[in-house]
């Protein structure tokens, strides 16, 4: 099986740097390796958005989240996540479009003021760098699964893998591999899911299923906390970081731009947000399986030991593939986004001499390189997924939504809402206090939803003393 699933990775990597090298020819600007052109058809827009975010966070972590602690777990990947797409649909896509924007910062910028977008980008860059790293992490695991491959070579080899082919073609080689990758993806993880429950069936997966809601462990059904109202809280703070924090992510946003009208930029997201509960419900499932199948005590990665158990070597190599498709799929993405940030609205300025397109793939390579140390750090991927979520929410939420639909009012609102909200969440994280004023407080409520509400607060206070120095405040 090894030398016919290397076999096949290889072809793959073959495949998607041909697909990368085909794209080098649409790459005339920055607006073409940012957005595409914004020429994306809807069935590259939505596919390219749910690629991205169905990675190894939804494929591996969640389901070891949930094989160990249930449903709830599932609050962050794959609810939040997909609700936040379909909230992007309703809410932002169009609006956005319309503003003909390279990157988030460039609406702060163009709502409030320089300062704003130098804030807010620095800001959203080191907000992507955990959830690459994620990505290499679950990939370098799964190599040193199947081949033995140390992860300190593992994740520096993925990492290369991966920058490439951004590097050749921008948007439009990560739009045409995610829409291969997510193919792969889809079909790998639709027969393991039907594989693992006939399995548990004897060939019935209906009985399998019934199996696993008569085997699992109490509580592990539950969607919701049982323990009260502050797990309840915590709960919907977690759920709170995927749904609404994501919406001012650039991975999301460069999709909504790159569409090549308003109306494929929402129906992409929506298609997107449907399609993400609908599959993000089979690792969900596997995970609750895998208590019943592997044992409760299995700490290990569970879909790799899932697929080595219930499949034959030639459909675990198909879903071996989908799982590398998965990590690719969003490896590039999100390389590509803060790089973008990088690029255009902090060196760009400084750098007005260095080609835009030149700065945007040194900034690829920069970004790249720092997921990597990332990376090595050691923390856990589901702790590292978290956390890359949080800035959205606590920071750049509420200056997204009050430009959108509030008043112009300078500058001081969107400073005062990214200073406090990331100030707050930023002392709590480093204190490791996990709800608001720490053990001294004993206010049940976590420290993410407490900041965004503080910086909310700033934001309304900031605005009703005036317009400051900004674009709609200079006199």
């Amino acid at each position: 099986m090894t030398e016919l699933l290397a076999t096949t990775l290889g072809l793959y990597v073959i495949a998607t740097y041909a697909l990368g090298w085909w794209s080098r020819g649409r790459i005339q600007s920055a607006e073409d390796f940012l957005v595409a052109g914004r020429r994306l058809p809807l069935g590259l827009a939505w596919a390219t958005l749910l690629a991205t975010w169905f990675g190894a966070g939804t494929m591996l972590t969640a389901a070891d989240a949930i094989h160990a602690d249930g449903l709830v777990r599932a609050a962050l990947e794959p609810l939040g996540s997909g609700v936040c797409l379909l909230l992007a649909g309703f809410l932002l896509a169009e609006r956005l479009w319309s503003m003909r924007l390279l990157t988030l910062a460039d609406f702060y910028a163009r709502r409030f003021g320089r300062r704003a977008e130098v804030l807010g980008a620095l800001l959203m860059v080191p907000s992507f760098l955990g959830w690459i790293a994620v990505q290499f992490i679950a990939l370098a695991g799964m190599l040193e699964a199947f081949f033995g491959l140390d992860p300190a070579l593992g994740i520096p080899l993925v990492a290369a893998l991966g920058t490439g082919y951004t590097l050749l073609g921008g948007m439009w080689s990560v739009a045409l591999t995610d829409a291969l990758q997510l193919a792969l993806l889809l079909v790998g993880l639709v027969v393991l899911g039907i594989a693992t429950l006939a399995h548990l069936g004897d060939g019935e997966a209906l009985v399998g299923l019934a199996r696993i809601a008569a085997e699992s462990p109490p509580g592990h059904l539950d969607l919701l906390p049982r323990e009260g109202l502050e797990a309840i809280v915590s709960w919907l703070g977690v759920f709170a970081i995927a749904a609404i924090g994501n919406l001012p992510g650039q991975d999301l946003l460069s999709r909504i731009f790159a569409a090549r009208s308003a109306i494929v930029a929402r129906r992409a997201c929506l298609l997107a947000g449907l399609a993400y509960l609908a599959f993000g419900a089979i690792p969900a499932l596997l995970g609750l399986a895998a208590g019943v199948v592997l044992g409760p005590g299995e700490t290990t990665s569970v879909l790799p030991l899932l697929a080595k158990s219930m499949l034959s070597p030639t459909v675990a190599v198909v879903f071996t593939l989908a799982l590398t498709s998965a990590v690719f799929s969003t490896v590039d993405s999100a390389i590509l986004a803060p790089a973008g940030v990088l690029a255009q609205n902090l060196l760009a300025p400084r750098l007005p001499r260095v080609p835009a397109l030149t700065l945007n793939r040194i900034a690829v390579l920069v970004v790249a390189a720092a997921a990597v140390v990332i990376a090595f750090l050691g923390e856990s991927a589901y702790s590292l997924l978290e956390d890359a979520y949080a800035i959205g929410l606590v920071a750049l939420v509420v200056p997204l939504f009050g430009g959108l639909w509030g008043r112009a009012r300078g500058e001081r609102p969107a400073l005062a809402a990214m200073l406090v909200g990331a100030g707050i969440w930023l002392g709590h994280l480093a204190l490791g206090w996990e709800s608001f004023g720490g053990p001294g407080l004993g206010i049940p409520l976590p420290r993410e939803l407490a900041a965004a509400g503080l910086a909310l607060l700033a934001f309304v206070i900031a605005g009703e003393r005036g317009p400051g120095a900004g674009p709609e405040g200079r006199g």
